[in-house]
């Protein structure tokens, strides 16, 4: 019998990121940046706790877009 020991990615990097949310890399860069998108610095790398993309992404709520003049 073989067990599958692979540890599950609890974190991605910021280009996986921007794949799974759709946007480009640079986007996901500046998002980081700007405090859009969790990341943890561990050295001098950048990386995207799931977790916490998972409940960003939960707490999203519909963008209203502009509003036509009746």
């Amino acid at each position: 019998m073989h067990t599958d020991t692979t540890p599950t990615r609890r974190a991605v990097s910021i280009d996986e990121a921007a794949q799974m949310l759709g946007i480009g890399r640079s986007a996901a860069y500046l998002a980081a940046r700007r405090g859009d998108i969790p990341v943890l610095r561990i050295g001098r790398r950048l990386v995207v706790p799931i977790a916490a993309l998972d409940r960003m992404l939960a707490g999203a709520g519909p963008i209203d877009g502009p509003r036509s003049a009746a």
